[in-house]
């Protein structure tokens, strides 16, 4: 009998959702995150496609990158900043590096930001999120990683949906699953 996987369980955990005639119909991750065990995995799960690479900072989107970057952090050892979506600082003296993503897979422009005291020159940083479709806010992320000195690592997903494999090279994207496994 085989031991099931990571994958499996993150697969067994993911109920597509959509009408038999929707073109649209999407995987929901939502059961991800109810699955206890399978929480307690995604982090050292994602954190080993790149713990050869020593990164120190860990990077998630708002807001499922905020979720599983934690996570992956802890397993890492390292540290966890969040990426805001169209957010900006709070007061003149909270300084914030920004950037726009080019389209993501709504056809949508977002405002990515940080405070720039968060990410220094020397950091080695690993973005962290559930999906990866179009890599628009991951180019964003890479941007800012750049803007601020730091080396930019990779992406770690838990599926990468990406249709090109030009992106994935550019942005060193490595995934537990791949979108056809659903």
């Amino acid at each position: 009998m085989r031991t099931a996987t990571v994958a499996d369980r993150i697969r067994e955990a993911t109920v597509v959702l959509g009408d038999r005639t929707d073109y649209g119909r999407y995987p929901d991750p939502a059961g991800w995150w109810r699955a206890p065990e399978l929480l307690a995995e995604l982090g050292p799960a994602l954190a080993a496609l790149f713990a050869g690479e020593r990164p120190n900072l860990v990077l998630g989107p708002e807001s499922r990158g905020c979720l599983l970057g934690p996570l992956v952090a802890v397993a890492l050892g390292a540290g966890f900043v969040e990426v805001r979506k169209n957010r900006y600082p709070a007061c003149d003296s909270d300084r914030w590096l920004q950037r726009t993503s080019p389209p993501d897979y709504q056809d949508r422009h977002l405002r990515l930001g940080f405070p720039s005291r968060l990410v220094r020159a020397g950091d080695r940083v690993l973005m962290v999120d559930d999906w990866i479709d179009t890599g628009g806010q991951a180019f964003a992320a890479q941007a800012l990683v750049e803007d601020a000195g730091a080396t930019w690592v990779g992406v770690a997903v838990i599926v990468d949906g990406l249709r090109r494999h030009e992106p994935r090279r550019q942005l060193t994207v490595r995934s537990l699953l791949h979108s056809r496994d659903f």
